[in-house]
């Protein structure tokens, strides 16, 4: 080429070859995409799928945590189960699916809870084919979250089956569902840990009624409560509130019996005897050490020390914060003299006044607690959280109890109401 013009093209061809770096957006596109033609079922091949569409030139995948193990979906109605999963697990698209030549979803990665997902659309041609509808399912989807309840709420309210009610166990608190896709998910979070009740605070609350029955189908109506078996036929354990929640039945006077969190319960029961109650000697049980206790007014309540201990100089625990949770307890004593005495003596409570004649308030208890003396019997009396006060004062009625007309109160707005045995209590839309 020694005839070839110093000037000419073909001269470059004569220049040494210059390694160059890729586009990065480039190269992490085509990445991903060659992993994701790995992924696709037997008999797909990547020259015979087209891509939906491509990600822009500076937009990377979404990032997800890739496991050894990788949960791959198979659905009847791919575009419905993404739009499903999205709405009710809060899942996104990492990237754009795969469509087959035929239309179908051949592969899709969804991130769900910060994990990666997988699924496509059943081909029974190849052996790919979803759960069938009515039937069991053969393999259970672990999906860790922080709030259990709301995410089974959420799936619940979206056309999901509730397979087995949230409740807390040694191991976390979960529940399960199938989805509308036939999978079976299993929702796990963790236990209110030592964060949760500090001395003096409410860490057991159980309604007191004549029938215990008769009380669940009323407040089941009323607050959509759900139950669960608790330590013996006259219980009834509440599931899905945000503070432990029972019913007791046999009881002739309904009150709201109350188990108080302390650091130390033998100290406790101490300061019981000290302020002229009297205390059971403590008993180990699931929830913790505790002891039941009288005050010196006959006020039957309980302490007990968490099994994790409990918090220390923490800001007090929000109020109940949905539909159906304990958010006021109003404690109706003789003598209010005395139990300011007893209560501080005890759980060290201090007290405001509060607005009413004799009425005090507990200051930073949680949940927020008022003592007003001057009652013939003593009662406690619950105020459950809901959202809509018209609508279930309307519940209240048609259940068969009594309940006033909404009242706007500086925190809130109130009904006060009994059930169809008497057991009274408020609500709160607060």
């Amino acid at each position: 080429m020694a005839d070839v013009p110093g000037d000419s093209p073909f001269r470059a061809l004569r220049a040494p070859v210059t390694p160059r770096h890729p586009d990065p957006a480039f190269a992490a596109r085509l990445r991903d995409r060659l992993q994701r033609a790995f992924d696709l079922p037997k008999g797909v091949t990547v020259s015979n799928l087209t891509l939906e569409s491509q990600p822009a030139p500076d937009q990377a995948p979404d990032p997800a945590i890739i496991a050894s193990v990788t949960p791959y979906l198979a659905v009847a109605g791919a575009p419905q189960a993404i739009e499903w999963y999205t709405a009710a697990l809060g899942s996104r698209l990492r990237a754009d699916p795969v469509i087959m030549p035929d239309g179908r979803i051949g592969h899709a990665e969804l991130v769900v809870a910060g994990g990666l997902v997988m699924l496509s659309e059943e081909h029974p041609e190849i052996g790919v084919v979803a759960p069938a509808p009515g039937q069991g399912a053969a393999v259970t989807i672990h999906l860790a979250v922080v709030d259990v309840d709301a995410v089974i709420d959420r799936a619940v309210a979206q056309g999901a089956d509730l397979m087995r009610p949230v409740a807390d166990h040694d191991y976390g608190r979960n529940g399960v569902i199938r989805d509308p896709f036939g999978h079976r998910w299993l929702i796990s979070g963790a236990t209110p840990g030592p964060a949760g009740p500090r001395p003096g605070d409410l860490g057991y609350a159980s309604l007191w009624v004549p029938d215990v029955e008769r009380a669940a189908t009323f407040f089941s109506a009323v607050l959509g409560w759900r139950f669960g078996p608790a330590s013996g036929p006259e219980g009834l354990q509440i599931q899905g509130l945000n503070l432990h929640h029972g019913m007791w039945g046999g009881e002739t006077h309904a009150t709201l019996f109350q188990c108080f969190a302390v650091d130390d319960v033998d100290a406790a029961v101490a300061r019981v005897h000290q302020a002229g109650g009297t205390a059971a000697e403590p008993t180990v049980e699931p929830y913790g050490r505790v002891s039941e206790c009288v005050d010196d007014q006959g006020v039957r309540f309980a302490v007990y020390e968490p099994p994790g201990g409990v918090s220390l100089g923490a800001s007090p625990a929000p109020n109940g914060s949905r539909a159906g949770d304990l958010s006021y307890v109003t404690m109706e004593v003789v003598d209010s003299d005395r139990a300011r005495a007893f209560y501080g003596t005890v759980l060290g409570w201090r007290f405001a006044p509060g607005r009413v004649d004799d009425g005090w308030g507990v200051e930073e208890t949680a949940p927020t607690t008022g003592l007003r003396g001057g009652h013939r019997v003593a009662t406690t009396v619950p105020m459950y959280r809901v959202d809509d006060i018209e609508a279930a004062v309307r519940r209240v009625r048609a259940a068969g109890g009594t309940a006033t007309d909404p009242q706007v109160q500086p925190y809130g707005t109130t009904s006060d109401c009994t059930d169809d045995q008497g057991t009274r209590f408020y609500l709160g839309a607060l």
